[in-house]
């Protein structure tokens, strides 16, 4: 298994990462899979925005995938990212969660990033758990603030202080 940076010719893997994870999971709080066309603008915007989309590979199999971006649109959030981590069916447990998000704060750091965010659901101990062993402390509970497979969900809030860029 290596990590490297995704390429175009991945975009379908990434998809049906993203797709299972909607269709399965409360990880992506949606219930419409999305559209090839609509995983293109999001590869283009992550690539022209400089922030990495990290791969798990498996032989020439995409395992799983890493990212970051702008936690949010306005201008004064820029310097606060958040991750997403996604390990596809049959690759979890094995520890690409880990080594992805090791590499994706790595490289967080590397921009100079001051903070990042991990939004999780709740209920996903398996991820509030890897987030906490590399340090992600939690800074926040909303409650019913999201709903899926007809049930309220509340989201954990994690931060991991990345010691970059100076407020200005």
């Amino acid at each position: 298994m290596i990590l490297r940076d995704a390429v175009h010719s991945d975009l379908d893997a990434l998809l049906e990462i993203h797709n299972a994870a909607i269709r399965t999971s409360t990880a992506i709080w949606t219930d419409d899979e999305v559209p090839r066309g609509e995983r293109e603008e999001w590869f283009g915007a992550q690539t022209a925005a400089g922030n990495p989309i990290l791969v798990a590979d498996d032989d020439g199999t995409v395992a799983g995938y890493a990212t970051y971006a702008q936690w949010r649109a306005k201008v004064g959030y820029r310097h606060t990212v958040e991750d997403s981590v996604y390990v596809a069916e049959g690759y979890q447990g094995r520890g690409l969660g880990r080594a992805l998000l090791v590499e994706l704060v790595a490289r967080a750091r590397a921009a100079g990033h001051h903070v990042m965010l991990a939004d999780i659901e709740a209920g996903n101990a398996a991820s509030v758990r890897l987030h906490e062993s590399l340090g992600f402390a939690p800074v926040g509970r909303l409650p019913e603030v999201g709903t899926k497979f007809g049930r309220w969900l509340d989201l954990t809030i994690l931060a991991l202080p990345l010691g970059g860029t100076r407020a200005g």
